[in-house]
């Protein structure tokens, strides 16, 4: 089996390859390329790779090249964790928002809408590459915005599943708190990427005992602390919100926060130059204990059991995905891109059915999908207009003069990155 992963030389990719050795009976590759225009990471998280995979007694074969089409050539999956504009343009677009008093953030508003303008022209292109080269191979899209590139994927007729870790860290907490495996933790995970709720925690599987108002009960305090959120704003909701939905839920005091302490950004930037130090150590063979506050808890895990699935080696019966709506929220196209349980397996992921939401998480669903809508098409099509257009489809923006003057500033500083601008 082969596997390339496109942006391999990120530094989350250590906590990939540790997954890849750790869960080989579930997912055994035999060869891992890493493809990366940036040949300096490359030969940093290359030969840790290898160490990695040697300490941990896998034979697997671990290649690095900057040659996308060598990479995915015969490729079974292709794994996406691309950056366009790396960690520069993830400054800007945190920072640049905050002069009209909006949220900036690398996929939520403004921040966002540059990031998937930016990214869907790459990732269609790798992906065209990808279905020349092996029209079979699984495309795993762990790229940011998820929800709007899958959406971008799978309208372009690419076998494609978008993924995030939000929900696996959320299954890891509650599986902790209650003492139980991991596995026997099924949630009621509902919405679209990086706008979802906990609607209800199973024990045992989609029909096994809910054990939600236990957690609230038991755990609230802990949940919300870690959400940033009011114990009795989750009280009041009777569900668990994504850490996201604190960009929505208390807006302005998060543009507070922001415009008074240095960027997510710049703590990512300088946990990078520290980590690659850590990764040019020829002693070093596993993952770093810092490499925990760089984010993407449990990445690597959800990784090998969406793709082993894919392939049909293994992996769990249900896993929360971003994937074709068909019905399942009847508000929405058929075509939007959901994050919801799905059952997935070599034939890819059929999203499990949904009880009828309540109108607060229908009504702000809604909203954020016009939004991606717009988003896409000005992804896909460009112009000032359809940016324009977006922006103020955004319920985080909102008003005519906020999405005329943020349509200026995204242009501004995205436009060595948009072809058409």
């Amino acid at each position: 089996m082969k596997l390339a992963v496109v942006g391999g030389g990120s530094t989350y990719t250590p906590e990939l390859v540790d997954g890849f050795a750790r869960l080989r009976d579930v997912l055994p590759v035999e060869e891992l390329v890493l493809v990366d225009p940036a040949a300096d990471r490359l030969d940093l998280v290359g030969p840790l790779a290898r160490r990695i995979f040697a300490k941990q007694g896998h034979d697997g074969r671990v290649t690095t090249t900057a040659d996308l089409d060598a990479a995915v050539d015969g490729a079974d999956a292709v794994l996406l964790q691309l950056r366009v504009g790396g960690q520069a343009a993830r400054e800007q677009d945190e920072t640049w928002p905050l002069d009209c008093g909006c949220v900036g953030q690398e996929t939520t508003g403004a921040g966002g809408l540059a990031k998937a303008l930016r990214t869907v022209p790459v990732v269609l292109d790798i992906a065209e590459r990808v279905r020349r080269a092996n029209p079979d191979a699984w495309i795993v899209d762990f790229t940011n915005p998820v929800g709007i590139v899958t959406r971008a994927l799978l309208q372009a007729g690419h076998k494609a599943v978008g993924l995030c870790n939000v929900a696996i860290g959320f299954q890891r907490r509650f599986a902790a708190t209650l003492d139980v495996d991991p596995s026997q933790v099924f949630l009621n995970h509902v919405g679209l990427n990086h706008l979802t709720w906990e609607n209800g925690v199973r024990l045992g599987g989609p029909e096994g005992a809910d054990v939600l108002p236990r957690l609230l009960a038991e755990s609230g305090d802990e949940i919300a602390d870690s959400l940033r959120l009011p114990r009795a704003a989750l009280d009041r909701l009777g569900v668990i919100p994504s850490y996201y939905l604190r960009y929505y839920y208390a807006h302005d005091e998060v543009v507070r926060e922001m415009t008074t302490k240095p960027s997510r950004a710049a703590e990512v930037a300088a946990m990078e130059r520290e980590l690659l130090g850590l990764y040019a150590d020829p002693a070093l063979d596993e993952k770093p204990a810092l490499l925990a506050k760089r984010g993407g808890a449990f990445y690597s895990e959800a990784a090998v059991d969406l793709t082993a699935s894919l392939i049909g080696t293994g992996g769990s019966p249900y896993q929360v995905v971003n994937v074709r709506n068909g019905g399942t929220l009847p508000f929405l196209p058929d075509d939007a891109v959901i994050e919801v349980q799905a059952r997935v397996d070599a034939h890819g992921a059929d999203p499990l059915p949904v009880p009828e939401l309540d109108p607060l998480q229908r009504g702000l669903i809604a909203s954020v999908f016009a939004y991606e809508e717009l988003a896409l098409e000005a992804a896909l099509r460009g112009g000032r207009d359809r940016v324009f257009k977006a922006l103020l489809a955004h319920p985080l923006i909102g008003q005519y003069a906020y999405a005329d003057t943020l349509t200026d500033r995204l242009l501004a500083h995205n436009r060595e990155h948009l072809a058409w601008a």
